[in-house]
């Protein structure tokens, strides 16, 4: 059996380890095993197949929160030779329209939770799609368990349509084959050295890539086991990590500040993680200081890594332990090559900042319906991130910001990435997030947005004067916005554009 496609991979894992407790939920801590999840997919092909008269690579949407249902809903769509669509919960309604009318999607599944979103975007679609309710537990209970015809599947077949966020336009969807995903998990599985006897701790949301990806097929292709949280919660983290012995778990810099926000030393003292190996941090750039008290904090060994949508997740990561890593950097390539470009395409030198760039089995196979930006965003067969950086003498990647996000003062190229970092130095701050104001004098000036830990005691003064402490006057914001909460996307990532429009 070639181990190329969702579907090999589980019955794979049936055929080799069926008892094998693959999935269990926190809340319920129902479990599923290897051999539960080949007979709940088998049961959701006849419905697909033949109850819904779906065929080969239609496009299914999926509107669940992290659920038992939501989870083998996914598998099942992609196991029968059908496309997974998953939208994103915290998008915008039109955004959501947008995407079941350019998807042309027959069928959108909605747990109750979400039903009343479902039918506002339906109706803003103006499109006649069949909307299906199901349960987020036992949906698959209810299936009947027959049997039925697989469509014949190829690791070269559609597999998962993902959009991204869609901040700066309409977004775009990401067409993802099983070659894909397959070698999204192994990228995983090779950097963290998963094995069997592992257990990740999925608290982020199945409907982005990092949590599909990463603590979805990650253990997948490990035959190893996950922990499925509806959401993430700071007061249930640790809790669940000791309780279910998790050996691993994937998270966000905004999900490490709030870890660190919420716990004191004693509190944390009462709780038994020795069963965990490593945490992981992906999405956006962990600061330094951050990612060292944290480290400190709770003993635990944190990897930074980088991934995105159309790679499939993971391209860079720290080594695991006892590997020496580097703070401030998502690490070396795993499984695909990473090169950094100047703006005619050759390799830059080390340590010079250029485009960073990849190529490899898990680079996505075209924006869907979207000719024009697939073109834009491939030299050759290299994936052009749209990420500013340099690589190390040692292969180490440092991102120094977006290109759309790149400060130009004076002329000078000002990366935000850099004056995030000195703001998340100060004692204060638990969010931040500089960007560039437009400005007659210089072209743009600088400000930032920042979350204080403790109101009233930070002012906008003192935070100004931390600044160019470190960074000079030139390279300082010139102005600070106090805020409750940064905005973020699905991942949790601060969205700094989103903060210029807002201000």
């Amino acid at each position: 059996m070639k181990l190329d496609t969702v579907r090999n991979f589980i019955n794979f894992n049936y055929e080799n380890n069926p008892n094998l407790e693959f999935i269990t939920c926190s809340t319920s801590q129902k479990k599923i095993t290897n051999k539960n999840l080949k007979i709940n997919l088998e049961k959701i092909n006849y419905y697909l197949s033949v109850k819904k008269k779906q065929k080969k690579n239609s496009l299914i949407c999926t509107l669940t929160e992290n659920s038992l249902s939501g989870i083998q809903l996914m598998l099942g769509i992609m196991y029968s030779g059908m496309i997974q669509v998953p939208l994103n919960l915290v998008a915008g309604e039109e955004q959501l329209a947008y995407i079941i009318g350019h998807s042309e999607s027959k069928i959108l599944f909605s747990t109750k939770l979400n039903l009343n979103l479902a039918k506002k975007i339906i109706k803003k679609s103006n499109r006649n799609i069949e909307l299906i309710e199901i349960d987020k537990d036992n949906f698959i209970d209810e299936l009947s368990e027959r049997d039925s015809d697989l469509n014949n599947l190829d690791k070269s077949d559609n597999a998962l349509l993902m959009y991204t966020s869609g901040t700066t336009g309409k977004p775009k969807g990401v067409m993802l084959t099983h070659d894909n995903i397959i070698n999204g998990g192994k990228n995983v599985l090779v950097s963290h050295e998963l094995s069997q006897k592992d257990k990740a701790l999925c608290v982020l949301p199945l409907y982005h890539i990092n949590g599909l990806i990463v603590t979805v097929m990650g253990p997948l292709v490990s035959n190893s086991s996950l922990v499925l949280s509806d959401r993430f919660s700071a007061s249930n983290f640790w809790n669940h990590i000791q309780k279910f012995k998790c050996t691993w778990f994937s998270i966000v810099p905004t999900i490490v500040s709030s870890l660190l926000n919420k716990y004191s030393k004693i509190e944390f003292k009462s709780l038994d993680i020795s069963s965990v190996r490593f945490g992981r941090s992906a999405s956006a750039a962990l600061a330094p200081k951050t990612h060292k008290n944290f480290e400190e904090k709770f003993r635990i060994k944190m990897i930074e890594t980088m991934g995105l949508t159309e790679t499939c997740a993971p391209i860079l990561s720290n080594p695991p332990y006892p590997n020496p890593i580097k703070y401030g950097s998502p690490g070396i390539p795993y499984g695909n090559e990473v090169k950094i470009f100047d703006e005619n395409f050759v390799e830059s030198k080390r340590n010079i900042i250029g485009q960073i760039c990849v190529r490899g089995k898990n680079v996505m196979k075209e924006y869907y319906k979207n000719l024009e930006e697939t073109k834009k965003s491939f030299y050759k067969d290299w994936f052009l991130t749209g990420d500013l950086g340099f690589m190390d003498k040692d292969n180490f990647v440092f991102v120094k910001g977006r290109i759309k996000e790149l400060i130009i003062k004076g002329g000078e190229n000002i990366s935000p990435r850099e004056i995030d970092d000195i703001l998340y130095q100060h004692p204060n701050i638990l969010e931040a997030a500089a960007f560039g104001v437009k400005c007659s004098h210089y072209g743009e000036k600088i400000e930032a947005g920042v979350v204080l830990k403790i109101k009233e005691i930070s002012t906008e003064e003192e935070i100004i004067k931390h600044c160019n402490n470190f960074l000079g006057k030139f390279k300082s914001p010139d102005k600070i916005h106090f805020f409750n909460e940064l905005p973020k996307g699905s991942s949790g990532k601060i969205q700094r554009l989103k903060i210029q429009k807002i201000i």
